[in-house]
């Protein structure tokens, strides 16, 4: 075999887990793997893969290895999509990092598109909120909200934006009162979005500056978790307006104005490469052209509890 298709067999088998397992979508027999896995390690000097009768996890020098194997990859894959771009529609895998609550209500529908418009197109995606190393991953995109670029081998594109306001259910604002102005939020029930490990309650609107201090009695690291809270009445919580909206709108929550909407950036991030895949730039295509307009309609203008602002 040549060193392209045993670069293949390796990044098939750290994706798979298993020699047997990447035989199988390969159709070799795990024994044609194992001796295919040998001769690269042989023809390199290293070895790639920590070897037991049940799995194969890759050594440090494999972890090396396949940062360069699959870059190696993608930027052959994208010279096929340059030379095919012209005569048929974008090919291969697109591989997507989403966030998670955006990415099921919007991004995944959109982007679950685009076999049906691109049939030599596929399509896989991942969703959480934990950050990722785009340049090491493997994924062809990631979508972030609020993003910035902190890394030179980083491209960006703006694809919409997320309005974030507070709400409460109305059994919450029965017992405890509607807060009229900032300060007030420092004696009420918080419920925060965070993936870390305190309960120190700071909204989009505050975050890097001094700010209501609420207490939170509840933490989730899911959004629609986070409005099931509100809708229970457990406490106040910073949620996107268009996940609000529909419980707005059966009066299940109430927006407060007593801190003013934030806007945040929506963007799209890719590595940065002398030929970019037709497929990626197809997908941020359709994310640009449909994502707009699907969160607007999702965000219907809601009944707001008028307070003072800020």
């Amino acid at each position: 075999m040549d060193s392209y298709s045993l670069s293949t067999i390796f990044l098939m088998c750290a994706d798979s887990g298993s020699f047997a397992a990447a035989g199988r979508r390969l159709n070799l027999s795990r024994s044609a793997v194992g001796k295919a896995i040998a001769k690269l390690e042989d023809d390199l000097g290293v070895r790639l893969f920590h070897r037991t009768t049940r799995h194969q996890g890759l050594t440090e020098d494999g972890h090396i290895y396949l940062e360069h194997a699959r870059r190696a990859q993608n930027e052959l894959e994208a010279v096929r999509e340059v030379f095919a771009s012209g005569r048929r529609s974008p090919t291969g895998i697109l591989r997507a990092a989403l966030p998670a609550a955006l990415g099921r209500h919007f991004i995944g529908p959109l982007l679950l598109q685009l076999p049906g418009l691109h049939p030599e197109m596929h399509v896989a995606l991942s969703l959480s909120d934990q950050p990722i190393d785009l340049l090491e991953s493997g994924f062809d995109l990631a979508v972030r909200i609020g993003a910035s670029l902190d890394s030179d081998g980083i491209l960006r594109r703006k694809i919409g934006t997320q309005a974030m306001s507070l709400y409460a259910g109305p059994s919450y604002l029965e017992r405890f009162g509607t807060p009229s102005n900032p300060a007030d939020l420092d004696h009420h029930h918080m419920v925060v979005y965070s993936r870390g490990r305190t309960l120190h309650w700071q909204t989009p609107h505050t975050k890097g500056k001094a700010g209501p201090e609420g207490t939170a009695r509840l933490q989730v690291d899911d959004l629609d978790l986070l409005a099931d809270t509100a809708v229970q009445g457990l406490g106040i919580v910073s949620l996107p307006q268009w996940l609000a909206a529909p419980h707005v709108a059966t009066g299940a929550l109430q927006r407060l104005s007593v801190l003013a909407p934030r806007s945040f950036d929506i963007a799209v991030l890719w590595p940065q490469s002398d030929i970019v895949p037709l497929r990626t730039r197809v997908a941020i295509d359709h994310l640009a052209a449909h994502l707009p307009a699907a969160m607007a309609l999702a965000a219907q203008p809601e009944n707001t509890v008028t307070t003072q602002r800020l």
